[in-house]
């Protein structure tokens, strides 16, 4: 079991809810202004949905202590801050550069996912 994964899962899932809430209430019109409602609602669903991820990687170390399942953790938490943070970002500045970097994150969340199903496959 990984500790550290299972901690910063439920961050995630504290911060998706959080940001969630304080994106339909108090952002609402600054969203709706800037046309970046979707945007900030994906950064949001990716987070929660990867928080989940990296409480279940956490708990599947316990029963399948492949080296997969870490790079996976690893994969789902890197890709997280990434896409959703460059998503938040690029939300609060408007700065559109910042989708270039959207992708990278979503690559590595990708790879978290194979490499959770190579690591149970192999363990």
């Amino acid at each position: 079991m990984n500790k550290f994964f299972i901690l910063a899962g439920a961050v995630s899932g504290f911060l998706g809810v959080s940001l969630g809430a304080f994106g339909a209430h108090a952002l609402k019109d600054f969203l709706a202004v800037s046309q970046r409602t979707d945007t900030f609602e994906t950064a949001v669903k990716y987070m929660f949905y990867h928080g989940l991820a990296l409480i279940l990687t956490g708990i599947l170390q316990k029963e399948y202590p492949v080296s997969a399942i870490n790079n996976a953790g690893w994969a789902f938490f890197v890709g997280m801050i990434i896409f959703s943070g460059s998503l938040f970002l690029l939300c609060a500045t408007g700065v559109k550069m910042l989708g270039a970097i959207t992708p990278i994150g979503g690559v590595a969340m990708i790879a978290g996912w194979v490499l959770l199903f190579w690591g149970v496959y192999k363990g």
